[in-house]
């Protein structure tokens, strides 16, 4: 795994842990739960920008919006307890699918 696939990985857990925690936050009215969503925010972004140097924008949102849904919604069942039907589980299976399609098959690829 190359670097730029390092930094998008840093970019997909801080954007996790902060969507995480934007739940737990309560509209910001709670402040170590704000905090951590700033911060993993603030990071995740900064990883991001780091990773479009060299991998391009549509094939790094894709991989990065695609895991990142996947994950929170793992995260969603477990801690909040929020079970998706079956139109979000085949929506769900079509991002992950699609973002694979993307990875193997398209010739985008890195510059």
């Amino acid at each position: 795994m190359g670097k730029s696939y390092v930094y998008l990985l840093l970019a997909i857990v801080c954007e996790i842990v902060a969507t995480t925690f934007l739940k737990k936050s309560e509209e910001f009215t709670r402040l170590l739960p704000s905090v951590v969503t700033i911060v993993g925010y603030s990071a995740a972004f900064y990883f991001l920008s780091i990773t479009l140097r060299h991998i391009p924008v549509g094939i790094t949102y894709a991989i990065w919006s695609g895991v990142g849904i996947i994950a929170i919604t793992v995260i969603g069942i477990i801690a909040f307890k929020q079970i998706p039907d079956w139109p979000a589980i085949i929506g769900m299976a079509l991002i992950i699918i699609g973002v694979i399609i993307i990875h193997l098959f398209s010739k985008m690829g890195t510059h």
